[in-house]
Parts: structure tokens; C-alpha cells; sequence
């Protein structure tokens, strides 16, 4: 059995769909109150490959809410990440994937060194980040939408905003090794990072954000904030192509100029209906068959039997691991998410 760890994008969000997710007493209540509540299992999920296969996973809901870092209640946070792990193994789920700021809360705060829960003892081979399934996505997104757009890569600008991040560093591995862009511009806060990356990939020009924006032909933003990003339009190019592949998504509704394409990174569409209603709260066009491309690793790690933590760390991605679930994913039955086909 497969699980997925995942969070509401805010609080009038949590508060907007508690009354659907079977917790009417959670509609009416306040930050703190959400600081204090447990992790659910929430939705039972079953997923059919394109083999045929077909595979039975739960939701567990773990109460986060991005307010929590953004308000220094960065304990309670932490909490909701360990607690909501421990509620999946209790559950006896194989393998789960820490979807959203999960995985980031997990990682920059160094919870691996918390290895027991109450009863729990926690076993990190049962979870994953789901961040190599991610990249690849973003990867493919880029070079399918480019194609859409008639942008010819060959001759384009990239910007990896967060290049340094988990996702954002595997990005620039796959960008370099397996395209021929012309320009890789390196964006991140931390500089001593961006120059080991550099020297890593033995190319990239490290730039503030503000100096790449009007440069690249494609920008793609794999930096997750609690506030999101402010961009002012006026500083793309007309016809930049945008991929948003952080959480909670924003940009579309914020970029509103000419030209200017914004298309949600790290999604997936499966060929078949997922019998769920978890996507429904989550805008998701099409909620039977589009879902974070997190969400759909720890699927085909079930799917394949691959009951082990495939996705964890920091920078470790190789671009074999992303070509690796790429294969999975493309024999299970899941594309990347492309602009829609009256706009290309």
C-alpha cells in the first residue's frame, strides 16, 4: 500500500474545505487550533496503471498549514511532519511521499535525527520525497512546452530560480547532460551553493533574480515559500514561458502580460480516472487524472514494488535516477502536464 503525506495551501483554505474532508469542527478554528491538530487519513485511493495493474493507497492530511513557518511556529510544524509520518507507518503503508513543504520541512530542519514517536520507531526506508519524479516532470515540461511554443532550445535562456533546492539542482543536471540550451542562469539566496553547483556542472551564470528575469526565454521556478514570489510582469520577456513548479502555485494569477505563457510544473496527467477526491480541494483541472508528480512517485514505487526511499537528501538526484522513474512512469501511464493545445 502506497501513502501520500500532503497539507492545505492556507489557512482560509483549510478552513474553506475542513466541512469536506469530514472535519466540520476544524471549519470555524483559528492557526492555533490547526497547530494542535493530529494527522487523518482522509481519502482512500485506488489507482489502475496502463499495464493494468492496480494499486490501493491512503491520504493522510497532516495539518500543516504554511502560516506556521511564516509566523515562527516552526515546532508545530516539524510536528505535523513527524506525526504525520508516524500515522502512515502505524498504518501499515509501505511506501509515502512527503508532498508540498513535507519534504522541505523535513530536510531543513534535520528531522532524520528524530527516529522514534511515541511507539513508533520510524523506519525512513517507507518514505520519499518524491522530488525525482518531480524534476523529471519539470525537465520534460520543459522541452515538450518549448516544442509547443516553437521555442527552439537550442537558442533559448533558462533560469532555474532555487537552482540549489533538491529539485531545482536535479533540474540543472538534466538541463545540462540531456539538452542543448544555450544559457543556464543559476538563481538561489545561498551563493556558497550556487557556486558548488557551478563548478559542478562546469557551466551556468550565477545571477540575482531581478538581473535573470529579463534574459531568459524560460523561467522555472522550483523555489517553495510560505508567501510566494512577487514578479513584475513588465521584466519578462513577451514571450517568456513560465514553468511554476513551486508550492503553493501562484503564478499564474500574479503574471498578467502578452506573450507570457505560465504553465504548473511538476504536475502530472494519468491516462486513467484515480478513484479519489483529494484532488477535488486542491484546483486541480481535471482532479481524477492530474496530481503532483510528488504524489505520483510514491505510486510508482508501489506499482514497481520499489518499497524504499528513492527520493531523499539533498542534491542527490542523478539525472540516471530521474531517467529511471521516468521509464516507470511512462509504462504506468503518466504524462507531464502541458499548456493547453488552442494555445500552442
Amino acid at each position: 500500500m502506497f501513502g501520500l503525506i500532503g497539507h492545505l495551501t492556507s489557512l482560509e483554505h483549510a478552513q474553506l474545505v475542513a466541512r469536506d474532508l469530514g472535519y466540520p469542527e476544524y471549519a470555524d478554528q483559528g492557526l492555533d487550533f490547526w497547530c494542535m491538530a493530529p494527522p487523518q487519513i482522509v481519502d482512500s485511493i485506488t489507482v489502475t496503471s496502463a499495464t493494468g495493474q492496480v494499486i490501493h493507497g491512503k491520504y493522510v492530511e497532516s495539518c500543516f498549514l504554511p502560516e506556521m513557518l511564516a509566523t515562527q511556529r516552526v515546532k508545530s510544524a516539524t510536528r505535523k511532519i513527524i506525526n504525520a509520518m508516524a500515522h502512515a507507518q502505524k498504518h501499515g503503508i509501505d511506501i509515502t511521499a512527503l508532498g508540498g513543504f513535507s519534504s522541505i520541512i523535513f530536510e531543513n530542519f534535520n528531522l532524520e535525527r528524530i527516529t522514534r514517536v511515541r511507539d513508533i520507531e520510524l523506519d525512513i526506508r517507507r518514505f520519499t520525497t518524491g522530488n525525482t519524479h518531480t524534476a523529471y516532470i519539470i525537465c520534460r515540461q520543459i522541452e515538450q512546452a518549448s516544442q509547443q511554443l516553437g521555442l527552439d532550445l537550442a537558442k533559448s535562456t533558462v533560469a532555474v530560480c532555487g537552482a540549489t533546492g533538491d529539485i531545482g539542482s536535479a533540474v540543472c543536471r538534466w538541463l545540462d547532460a540531456r539538452t542543448d540550451i544555450d544559457e543556464l542562469l543559476l538563481v538561489a539566496r545561498n551563493q556558497t551553493r550556487l557556486q558548488d553547483l557551478q563548478a559542478e556542472l562546469g557551466r551556468g551564470k550565477i545571477m540575482a533574480l531581478e538581473e535573470a528575469l529579463p534574459l531568459a526565454d524560460i523561467v522555472v521556478w522550483v523555489a517553495s515559500m510560505p508567501k510566494g514570489v512577487e514578479i513584475d510582469p513588465a521584466t519578462l520577456k513577451p514571450s517568456c514561458l513560465m514553468i511554476d513548479g513551486g508550492y503553493p502555485k501562484n503564478l499564474a494569477t500574479k503574471i498578467q502580460a502578452p506573450g507570457v505563457r505560465v504553465l504548473s510544473g511538476g504536475i502530472v496527467e494519468h491516462s486513467l480516472d484515480i478513484d479519489w477526491k483529494i484532488m477535488n480541494i486542491v484546483n486541480m483541472d481535471t482532479p481524477s487524472r492530474q496530481l503532483f508528480a510528488c504524489f505520483a512517485e510514491a505510486m510508482l514505487l508501489e506499482f514497481e514494488q520499489w518499497h524504499l526511499n528513492f527520493s531523499w537528501g539533498r542534491n542527490q538526484i542523478t539525472v540516471e535516477k530521474m531517467e529511471q522513474i521516468g521509464r516507470a512512469s511512462v509504462k504506468h501511464g503518466f504524462r507531464p502536464l502541458l499548456l493547453p493545445l488552442a494555445a500552442s
